[in-house]
């Protein structure tokens, strides 16, 4: 096994671990109960990539209004684009920052929605090397917490990051009841 893929097993078995035992936890009591695992796609090396941020164009630094599931809108800076390939098909995605915590975000929906995938899109968080290039690595890609739980306020990802590929990496459609 290699170091990537030894990190991913641990992630996501940290992962398990919190959803099955921490209060934070998006589960309900019933759900915690029943609960055997997240389920995922096979890891994907061609999808954890290492990519320039692309600042320039229109809209970047731009403050947007994302809307989420519960109607509340969250505050988002868009920070820049990043241009990859899936199974030779162009893709671009944007990253937002949030607003009030700085983190990264960048929030997507691809072809797997629906069928594979959670209904409404995926997450990822990605890391700022010392380069300045991200680490996006889709094979953490997560699915938000209102998947689980509709107690939860989760920000729908933007039109401007829809695509029209199949991103086959991370989280798959919970194979837990939705509360």
């Amino acid at each position: 096994m290699s170091t990537d893929e030894r990190r991913l097993s641990g992630f996501r078995e940290r992962k398990d671990t919190f959803f099955r035992e921490q209060e934070q936890s998006p589960l309900t009591q019933e759900q915690k109960a029943t609960f055997t695992g997240l389920s995922y796609f096979p890891t994907n090396p061609d999808l954890s990539l290492i990519l320039e941020l692309d600042k320039s164009g229109d809209g970047i630094g731009e403050e947007i209004t994302v809307g989420t599931m519960t109607g509340e809108p969250k505050q988002y800076i868009r920070i820049g684009r990043i241009r990859f390939e899936v199974d030779g098909e162009e893709a671009t995605l944007s990253v937002f920052q949030d607003a009030k915590t700085g983190k990264l975000f960048l929030p997507f929906r691809d072809t797997t929605a629906d069928d594979e995938t959670y209904s409404v899109g995926r997450y990822l968080d990605p890391k700022v090397r010392p380069d300045g290039r991200l680490v996006v690595d889709f094979n953490m890609a997560y699915n938000p917490h209102c998947a689980y739980n509709s107690g939860w306020s989760c920000p729908i990802p933007p039109f401007e990051n829809r695509l029209k590929v199949p991103i086959r990496a991370g989280e798959l459609i919970p194979n837990i009841p939705h509360e």
